[in-house]
C-alpha cells in the first residue's frame, strides 16, 4: 500500500523506519482495574509506540489532502537511539501537503511565557505559516481554516484541567465541526494519567483554564479526552466533530512515561509535571510557585510566609518563560520539593500551611484561584480551617460520578 501511495523506494524505507505497525490487539486495562504483577511486568517490557510513529495507519488518511497541524515543540516522532524528528518535518519529508501550523499557548516552538499573547508568523525552519491560537483568537476562524481538508492535533498534555492544551483541543474540534473538517488526534501518554483527583469544575466558573465539568486531574489521554468532549456534547450547540483518534500501542494508564522535551517552558522535568496539579493552585495566590527559578513547580515561597516556619529561601529572577515572575527580585521563604517522592494525589497540605503561615491573609487569594479550582468552595474551606482530609471528602461524590463517566471513553 505504501508503494502505491508514494511510488518511491526512498519513502518506503523511511516510512518503514518510522512506522511500528498498525496492529492494536493489546489488552486494555481500565483505570479502576488494578493490573496484576504479571500484567505490569509484561506491559513495562514493551516500549510505548506513539501515535505519531504509526505512519502506516494515518498516512493513507492524508493522501491528496491539504493538512493543518495543531502542534508545538512536543509534536515529535521517535527515531532510533532516543533521537526525535518533529512531526511537521517528517510529514513534509513524506510529501504530505502541510499547509499551516496552528500554535497553542507558549507558541509553536514553546518559548512564550504562560499567558503571553502569541503572534502569527512563519516557522523559520519550514517557512510554513504559523497561526496563533493564543493571541487574537483561541478558536480557529473559518478564514484561517480555508483550504484545509483535514486537521491533525498533536500536543503533549500533562493531565491537569487547567493546562490549556485541552481547551485548545475543544476549540479546534468546535471549529472543525462548524467547517466540516475531520480531526485526527495523535495520542500521547498522560504523565499524570494513573489517578483522578480534585474538585469538579462548576459551569459558572468556566474559563480557558477550565472548560469542562471534570476534576483537576482527569486521568485521560488527549485522545480519550477528545472522545469525551464529543460524547458529552460539550461543543457549542451540541455539535460533534468528525473525530478519529490514532491510538498508541503498548500503553496503559499505570505505565510511566518520561517526556523527551518540556511540554511548556515552566515544566522542565518529571518532578515538576507530577507536582503541577498541586502547586498550580499557588498561581491564584500571592505565593510564587518557582517561576523565575530553575525549579519551576518544584519550589514555592513568598516574602509573606513566616521565615520561622520556612527556612528555605530563593529569589525569583527574570528568565526565558518567566520574564516577570511573581515577587521578582524579592527573597521568598518557602519549601523545596524537588527531591521528594510525589504522592499520586493532589496534596493540599502545602496550600493550607502557606495560608495559615502568611502574614497577609487578606491578600493571599486572588480571583484567579477560583478559576483554577473551578469552584468557590475550596477557598472557603481553607479560610474556615478545614483539614486536607475534610476537604478531600467533599470531592468524593463528584469523583465517583466522573469515574463512571470516564470509563466510557477509555482507550487503554
Amino acid at each position: 500500500m505504501i508503494k502505491r501511495l508514494f511510488k518511491s523506494t526512498f519513502l518506503f524505507v523511511l516510512i518503514a523506519f518510522l512506522s511500528c505497525g498498525n496492529t492494536h490487539n493489546k489488552p486494555k486495562i481500565a483505570k479502576n482495574q488494578v493490573p496484576s504483577k504479571t500484567e505490569e511486568n509484561a506491559a513495562s517490557s514493551e516500549e510505548i509506540v506513539l501515535a505519531a510513529n504509526r505512519t502506516a495507519t494515518y498516512l493513507p488518511l492524508l493522501k491528496g489532502k491539504k493538512v493543518g497541524i495543531i502542534g508545538n515543540q512536543s509534536s515529535l516522532i521517535k527515531r532510533s537511539n532516543q533521537k526525535y524528528t518533529h512531526l511537521v518535518d517528517s510529514l513534509l519529508a513524506l510529501n504530505v501537503d502541510v499547509q499551516k501550523v496552528f500554535a497553542p499557548e507558549h507558541g509553536f516552538r514553546g518559548n512564550a511565557d504562560a499567558g503571553e499573547a502569541v503572534k502569527d508568523g512563519k516557522d523559520p525552519k519550514t517557512r510554513l505559516p504559523v497561526i496563533s491560537l493564543y493571541g487574537n483568537n483561541k478558536k480557529p476562524t473559518a478564514a484561517q481554516l480555508e483550504g484545509i481538508d483535514i486537521l491533525i492535533f498533536d500536543l503533549q498534555d500533562v493531565g491537569a484541567r487547567f493546562y490549556t492544551y485541552i481547551s485548545s483541543l475543544h476549540y479546534v474540534m468546535e471549529a472543525a465541526a462548524e467547517n466540516n473538517i475531520p480531526v485526527l488526534v495523535f495520542d500521547r501518554p498522560n504523565p499524570n494519567g494513573n489517578y483522578i483527583d480534585g474538585p469538579i469544575l462548576e459551569p459558572q466558573h468556566q474559563s480557558f483554564v477550565g472548560m469542562h465539568p471534570v476534576p483537576v486531574v482527569h486521568g485521560l489521554t488527549m485522545g480519550e479526552y477528545a472522545q469525551m468532549i464529543n460524547g458529552e456534547g460539550w461543543l457549542k450547540n451540541g455539535a460533534k466533530a468528525d473525530l478519529q483518534v490514532i491510538e498508541m500501542e503498548n500503553y496503559n494508564h499505570s505505565k510511566s512515561y518520561a517526556l523527551p522535551v518540556k511540554p511548556s517552558p515552566n515544566l522542565p522535568n518529571e518532578q515538576a509535571i507530577q507536582l503541577y496539579p498541586s502547586l498550580c493552585f499557588f498561581e491564584g495566590t500571592n505565593v510564587n510557585a518557582g517561576r523565575g527559578t530553575e525549579k519551576q513547580f518544584q519550589v514555592y515561597g513568598s516574602p509573606f510566609l513566616n521565615k520561622e516556619v520556612y527556612n528555605f529561601t530563593y529569589t525569583p529572577e527574570s528568565m526565558p518563560g518567566a520574564k516577570n515572575p511573581k515577587h521578582l527580585g524579592k527573597t521568598c521563604f518557602g519549601e523545596d520539593l524537588s527531591k521528594i517522592e510525589v504522592p499520586e494525589k493532589i496534596n493540599l497540605e502545602w496550600l493550607i500551611q502557606a495560608y495559615q503561615n502568611t502574614s497577609d491573609k487578606s491578600q493571599f487569594f486572588n480571583s484567579f484561584f477560583t478559576k483554577l479550582a473551578g469552584t468557590t468552595k475550596l477557598q472557603q474551606q481553607i479560610e474556615i480551617g478545614l483539614s486536607a482530609e475534610e476537604i478531600r471528602k467533599s470531592w468524593k461524590e463528584g469523583l465517583e460520578a466522573f469515574q463512571q463517566k470516564r470509563e466510557q471513553y477509555l482507550l487503554y
